[in-house]
């Protein structure tokens, strides 16, 4: 992709950082992949789930992940871990100040309802000790044009009572994306950082797409996007998929379309 940026994912001063947008912009995959890779790179990074809106597409679904590369992650303890609760743990003021070296990241919920978890932080921390990067993606409702971006932040900002600080490119369609729908999220993030002064801190590409000889025109950092967000019944058939391969089970004989296997029935006893 023309220079790699991939090295500037994060600055210095990057110590609390908070992903907001609207619903299906993709933040919660954003979250994952950015804190897998700073982790990789030997950065200590904990992480908060702090989606108390929706109940599916959580980073929480990837914890058992993430805390294999030793990232901490913090969500409720036990059963509550999947409880459909506005839980808002105390773990999480402790994050609002990460120690030297250690990177803390909040993925919110949702548009301004999610966001609005945010809010009893607010007095926790001051200007200039946090980053909220708005999520963008080109190709999902309220969020494909330049209006419908400001709206979105103004809705975000006036429930969080946070300033968004920078824009995160994320245009996509999952399994259908082309580097077409990368560019076109690519220059509606470069239009609404032109109209806000503020810069675009990262553009997320599905890892085949990356290198994509079309994408040579972002001169932005990178975040290589693989997918660990599935829907419930995706996810499902992948752990079925794994139980499978650990312990194949005869497969029943095949039935030929539009031909019932016929059913057994007992013969009744004669009575004499």
């Amino acid at each position: 992709m023309g220079t790699d940026h991939s090295g500037d994912m994060v600055q210095s001063g990057d110590r609390l950082i908070a992903i907001v947008g609207n619903y299906g912009s993709g933040k919660t995959e954003v979250s994952v992949n950015l804190s897998l890779q700073l982790a990789r790179r030997g950065v200590r990074v904990q992480i908060a789930d702090l989606d108390i809106v929706n109940p599916y597409f959580r980073c929480r679904e990837a914890s058992l992940l993430m805390e294999a590369h030793g990232i901490r992650v913090v969500v409720p303890p036990g059963a509550q871990v999947w409880a459909d609760l506005p839980i808002i743990l105390p773990e999480i003021r402790g994050m609002l100040h990460p120690p030297p070296g250690t990177i803390s990241i909040l993925d919110v919920g949702g548009d301004d309802a999610g966001a609005r978890a945010l809010a009893s932080f607010r007095t926790s921390v001051a200007d200039g000790d946090y980053q909220l990067w708005q999520v963008i993606n080109a190709k999902r409702p309220f969020t494909d044009t330049v209006a419908g971006c400001l709206r979105m932040r103004r809705a975000i900002e006036s429930a969080s009572r946070f300033s968004v600080t920078g824009w995160l490119a994320n245009s996509h369609l999952i399994d259908d994306t082309t580097p077409e729908a990368v560019l076109e999220g690519w220059r509606l993030a470069q239009a609404v950082a032109e109209e806000t002064g503020l810069p675009i801190r990262l553009v997320a590409v599905m890892d085949a797409l990356a290198d994509a000889p079309e994408l040579e025109e972002i001169d932005a950092p990178v975040l290589r996007l693989r997918r660990h967000m599935l829907p419930p019944w995706l996810t499902h058939a992948r752990a079925d998929a794994r139980q499978s391969d650990a312990a194949p089970l005869s497969a029943p004989r095949p039935v030929p379309l539009g031909r019932a296997r016929p059913i057994a029935i007992p013969r009744m006893k004669e009575h004499t």
